[in-house]
């Protein structure tokens, strides 16, 4: 079956989508923070999830604003989320023709809808069934003429009742009513439902930003889990790259067994090495290594539980290993999604990819390679449904695949394939996508805005999205945000810019090292006199960063709800040093200190879950964050001249 279009009602912020059309190889669904994009995915997943335990829940998933509507829900009332349009293929029509003849379908297209209150989905389908009861009375080796009641029959159940009345029925009526009789309730649409479209309704694969495979695993906690189904998709992503070694977590527990297993895993390694390396251009002097460790001393549970098994990366060119979550998270991201979807794709049935915003924490070359690796290694196999907000992810050559996702008040998430009709907001990474040249590693701009990396934006698109709803001044939408991938590639890129002659400005925390080289090129005239604007302009200390303009409070909540797995217990003010005045460096001494995430604390994590928390988060956003950040934004639109 091929997915062709989608309708969501009653999920979060989707009251009603709008129904829209789903391309046959990749569909892009472009939208701002909070648009309902992630709504859309997953109510999608959830009619038809790889993993069934992702289930509706109508006290969790059901928007908010219409709960007394669902108080009043009757007890058996079955209330619609995800309705779906299939195209049958070939093979799967011919099927059906080969058991009720050529004419049984009226239509090659099935609708498939699931929602709350019972997981049984509802098929709509449209039959022939006179075409059918002519098919079957041809299977018969009597003489019509001798059974009027058989040869006038026009329904199924007319049939039946005409053949249950012949007295000393031939062979070949027995064997027609047995055939009938095999159907649920004698009913032939319920026979090809159950017979052929459950077993070709193509199962749908989610993967987002957070299911990355953890580089140290317990293995007793690793077997523990998985008998109680309580896995992440990163734990299920390492599950899939032992199992296409043949290999199970309780082999692990044999010490005579490790040597031969290592082996055996570094085989797999391999083989999705070699796959990454096909489309990930950044480096390819990569290799998976894996060891089996004993605890460390005073380890934090579950870690203290042993064996370990720990995934490390090899750097061939310097000859140097590092634990796996401590690589490039964009490399991290292509390792676990191809572990985990090659073991899938050796299941039987199709899959339907749902990735949401896959590119997040990927550089702009790397979101390149992404789309390659979607259209040369996915597509041809599988559909493809993904979410972004980056330009680099909208393949300015394919724009018939986006659809606009936008949360409109009042009415919640409409999905749209009018791309040109959406806000400005929405419509800008299209235009941007169309507009610009890609040079190897930059996205520019008229008015450029340099930020040192994807956490600094998400936090300004958010403090944005706030300011703006309370008629307060947000970031100018004509700066072009650009994450360059660390500070030190700063004052290359000023260098770069300014030859252009276009208006740059640099955002940076008041400790970056590069400051001073970036001064530099301002005095030299390369950067406007006020083009470097520092953190702490805004902020009551000389020293911060972006996420010194949170309230501390509320930052480490974001910090331990990020961390939810990894953290025995949240992290309060009292535990971390106020010598330091930013919070990021506390934060890091504490992970450090307590061997939290193996001691790296991941910026990114925090701004990731305010992104995607936005409406229940911001909220408890305090007047003191925001008026320092209208002053952050005021300082950096003045730029634009």
């Amino acid at each position: 079956m091929r997915l062709i279009s989608a309708h969501v009602t009653n999920y979060r912020s989707v009251e009603d989508s709008d129904e829209f059309q789903v391309e046959p190889d990749v569909t892009c669904l472009v939208g701002k923070n909070e648009s309902g994009k992630t709504a859309v995915l997953q109510a999608i997943y959830r009619s038809n999830p790889v993993e069934s335990t992702e289930t509706f829940d109508e006290v969790i998933h059901f928007p908010s604003r219409k709960t007394a509507q669902r108080k009043n829900w009757r007890p058996d009332q079955q209330v619609p989320v995800a309705r779906l349009a299939f195209k049958l293929t070939g093979e799967e029509i011919a099927d059906v023709e080969s058991d009720l003849g050529s004419d049984a379908l009226a239509s090659h297209t099935v609708t498939v809808t699931s929602g709350y209150r019972d997981d049984t989905k509802v098929y709509g389908l449209e039959i022939h069934e006179f075409s059918i009861v002519e098919h079957l009375r041809k299977l018969l080796d009597i003489s019509l003429g001798t059974y009027p009641a058989i040869a006038e029959a026009a329904t199924i159940a007319d049939l039946y009742r005409a053949l249950n009345e012949v007295a000393e029925p031939p062979g070949s009526v027995v064997k027609l009513k047995k055939k009938i009789e095999a159907w649920p309730e004698q009913n032939v649409e319920l026979h090809i439902i159950g017979n052929y479209l459950e077993p070709a309704l193509p199962k749908f694969v989610y993967f987002d930003d957070y299911d990355i495979m953890p580089g140290k695993v317990s293995i007793p906690n690793l077997i523990r889990r998985s008998k109680n189904g309580d896995l992440t998709r990163g734990q299920r992503a390492l599950l899939s790259l032992l199992r296409m070694a043949h290999v199970h977590p309780e082999d692990f527990q044999s010490v005579d067994q490790h040597e031969r297993l290592i082996r055996e895993l570094e085989n797999a390694s391999n083989v999705i090495s070699d796959e990454v390396f096909k489309y990930w251009s950044q480096n390819d002097q990569l290799q998976v290594d894996l060891r089996v460790l004993e605890p460390e001393v005073e380890a934090e549970p579950p870690l203290d539980d042993g064996p370990i098994l720990q995934v490390r990366v090899r750097n061939l060119r310097h000859r140097a290993t590092v634990p796996f979550d401590d690589r490039s998270r964009g490399f991290v991201w292509f390792f676990s999604f191809l572990a985990y979807f090659t073991e899938l794709e050796e299941g039987d049935g199709d899959l339907i990819l749902l990735l949401d915003e896959p590119g997040l924490s990927l550089h702009g070359r790397a979101q390149k390679d992404l789309l390659q690796l979607i259209d040369q290694r996915l597509a041809p196999r599988h559909q493809v449904i993904y979410t972004s907000h980056s330009p680099f992810m909208v393949d300015p050559d394919h724009l018939e695949r986006v659809r606009t996702v936008i949360d409109r008040d009042k009415v919640g998430t409409k999905v749209s394939a009018e791309i040109f009709n959406a806000d400005e907001d929405t419509a800008a990474p299209l235009l941007t996508a169309m507009g610009i040249e890609m040079t190897q590693t930059l996205f520019i701009g008229e008015h450029t805005l340099l930020l040192e990396g994807p956490s600094d934006m998400i936090y300004l698109d958010v403090l944005t999205d706030l300011l703006e709803a309370q008629g307060k001044t947000g970031l100018d939408p004509r700066w072009v945000k650009t994450p360059i991938g660390g500070s030190g590639k700063l004052s290359t890129f000023v260098t770069l810019l300014g030859a252009n002659k276009l208006n740059v400005a640099v955002l940076v925390d008041s400790s970056t090292k590069d400051v001073g080289a970036v001064k530099r090129l301002r005095d030299n005239g390369q950067l406007a006199a006020n083009g470097l604007v520092e953190i702490a302009e805004v902020t009551p200390a000389n020293d911060a960063d972006i996420e010194d303009l949170l309230d501390r409070d509320f930052y480490l909540e974001l910090v331990n709800l990020a961390y939810t797995n990894e953290l025995p217990t949240p992290i309060t003010t009292a535990d971390l040093n106020a010598h330091d005045p930013r919070i990021v460096r506390q934060v890091e001494a504490y992970f450090r200190d307590h061997g939290v995430a193996g001691g790296r604390f991941n910026h990114l994590r925090p701004a990731s879950t305010l992104l995607r928390e936005q409406a229940n988060l911001s909220r408890r956003m305090s007047s003191r964050t925001l008026m320092a950040a209208e002053q952050l934004f005021d300082k950096i639109n003045s730029l634009i001249f």
